[in-house]
């Protein structure tokens, strides 16, 4: 597969009905939007229950001088029932004290506990699995320890979030729901659920973790202290695939901010360069839904791409940061579903995407679309916060 065989199978128009009817006025576009949200969920992404009838927040965490009194912590754990069933999962947020209440928020998934985000000693040791590895050293046999406090802090940018007056909330990945094949839909929100596994647009990780958000969101609009309709949605890698499903499902997020989510996230796939939906379904089976194996060895003939997640998301602004050295996010390729995805968003009466060539390192774009790459490889860099920041102050900030 290569950028020849995408060329002959150009990308499928957004604005074009099921039927072949173009999409002639705004007035049109929700029923065009409905017909891409079925697209994406039954062939990619799956089936995901409504909110829980079932569900209530317990703050466990309360201080209002955490981080030497910059912000007020709290914790809150999740309960989800349904029927004989139950699954948890912990909020962490951080609320800048000095800044105008309710303030806007990030909310976004981390990949090692919410323990790992901050050296912050108040904060709960999760019980779930932890993985010990280079990127992320945590915990012994699979346990959180001690030594797991503040090992993913270069990550997540807490006290520049809190000084530009933004809360911060995150959870864990594990605490959702499994990442890891031996233990898939076993964990976590899945066991709630098992009807929606035996189908081919089964209930996914990935659209359990987008979920999850969702119930994120669902606490932030009953704490004063956050404004919820000034929340964006961040994440970073795997989880940014995550964070850009969960924009696409839950108008509700005011904006979603996605660092080097690569496929099933922010690049074509039918470019055919860096990683492809069959490595996404045979070494990660559990991300996406069965129904998207069929396209394996495919990528170039998808009747859809990820624009159609940027045209959900629209009109709604969307921030894609790439690197240098990530060739299996491959790049030009998430530049590509900016430009791509320029005509919905101009078409719904926004500026769209003012990229036009691909820019130099560390020079971003800035628009309803938003753009950079920055030099190094997989990772989140203080670079891609301060333009994560810059472009929420552009568009959150009252």
């Amino acid at each position: 597969m290569n950028e020849v065989s995408a060329q002959n199978n150009p990308l499928p128009d957004p604005l074009l009905f099921n039927n072949g009817q173009k999409v002639k006025s705004v007035k049109q576009w929700p029923a065009r939007r409905k017909e891409i949200l079925e697209i994406m969920t039954t062939q990619m992404y799956g089936t995901s229950p409504g909110r829980p009838k079932n569900m209530r927040f317990e703050v466990f965490d309360n201080d209002p001088k955490a981080l030497g009194g910059k912000a007020t912590r709290k914790q809150v754990t999740v309960h989800i029932k349904e029927k004989d069933k139950e699954a948890q999962f912990d909020l962490l947020i951080y609320i800048p004290n000095k800044a105008k209440h309710p303030v806007p928020a990030i909310i976004g998934i981390n990949f090692i506990g919410n323990q790992a985000i901050i050296a912050d000693p108040g904060v709960k040791l999760t019980t779930a699995w932890v993985e010990n590895s280079k990127m992320f050293p945590c915990g012994e046999n699979g346990k959180a320890t001690e030594t797991c406090r503040g090992v993913n802090a270069s990550q997540w940018a807490v006290d520049s979030i809190l000084d530009r007056g933004y809360a911060l909330v995150t959870m864990y990945r594990e605490e959702i729901a499994s990442d890891r094949k031996e233990t898939m839909f076993q964990t976590g929100v899945h066991t709630l659920y098992p009807e929606l596994q035996n189908r081919e647009d089964n209930f996914s990780t990935m659209a359990a973790w987008a979920w999850a958000l969702s119930r994120g969101m669902d606490y932030i609009e009953t704490d004063k202290d956050i404004d919820a309709k000034r929340v964006a949605v961040f994440g970073f890698s795997r989880l940014g695939k995550a964070a850009f499903w969960a924009g696409a499902t839950d108008q509700r997020f005011a904006m979603v901010l996605s660092n080097e989510s690569g496929a099933g996230g922010g690049k074509q796939f039918r470019r055919g360069i860096g990683e492809n939906i069959t490595r996404l379904c045979t070494v990660f089976p559990h991300w996406y839904a069965k129904s998207l194996r069929k396209y394996m060895d495919k990528d170039s003939e998808l009747p859809f791409d990820q624009h159609f997640v940027m045209a959900l998301i629209a009109p709604r602004p969307v921030y894609l940061a790439t690197a240098e050295e990530d060739r299996n996010a491959d790049p030009a390729g998430e530049f590509e579903t900016a430009k791509a995805s320029d005509g919905i968003y101009k078409f719904l009466g926004t500026k769209g995407f003012a990229g036009t060539t691909f820019p130099a390192l560390n020079e971003p774009v800035f628009g309803q679309i938003g753009f950079h790459i920055r030099p190094g490889g997989h990772d989140v860099k203080m670079f891609d916060w301060i333009q994560f920041l810059t472009f929420s102050d552009l568009h959150l900030q009252k």
